[in-house]
């Protein structure tokens, strides 16, 4: 089985419902939940890994807070390895109010987190997805979000 980091993350938020994830899971029955569903080891400490930088993760840890006026400029790295689409799609998240700024950093911060060498408006639509997700009070964002993700036809270039 060829997975990535982003199947495991994907998998462990499909899995968690609508329950929820408690605060502080419970790492080893997570190992072990995800070795059951045939993830490699490699794979598991990177996806826990992301978590953990998601948990912890605070706004000042992103930059300064961004205005809503404000203009984002990407460094080189992350040019690199967001397309133009991906770029587009964030910033039409954030026009359409489901992303504010500083949540987009914080999305940025994890999609350059994945270790992929690209990530395509799939990835970020779970990493916004996931992102909103842990994120108290942003549950109509969530909402908004979710039906992206399920609604392909929603995002189109124009």
């Amino acid at each position: 089985m060829t997975e990535s980091v982003l199947d495991v993350l994907m998998y462990l938020f499909e899995t968690a419902g609508d329950e929820g994830v408690p605060p502080e899971p419970d790492r080893d029955g997570l190992r072990e939940e995800l070795e059951r569903a045939g993830f490699h080891d490699r794979e598991i400490d990177r996806a826990l890994e992301w978590l953990d930088g998601l948990a912890g993760v605070r706004d000042d840890e992103v930059g300064a807070a961004p205005t809503d006026h404000g203009v984002r400029i990407y460094a080189r790295t992350e040019l690199a390895r967001i397309d133009a689409e991906g770029r587009g799609y964030l910033l039409y998240l954030e026009q359409i109010g489901i992303l504010a700024p500083h949540q987009r950093e914080l999305v940025i911060d994890r999609l350059m987190a994945l270790d992929s060498p690209e990530v395509d408006v799939d990835d970020i639509k779970w990493v916004v997805l996931m992102v909103l997700f842990s994120q108290p009070g942003e549950e109509s964002a969530y909402a908004r979000m979710e039906d992206l993700v399920f609604d392909d036809r929603a995002w189109a270039v124009h």
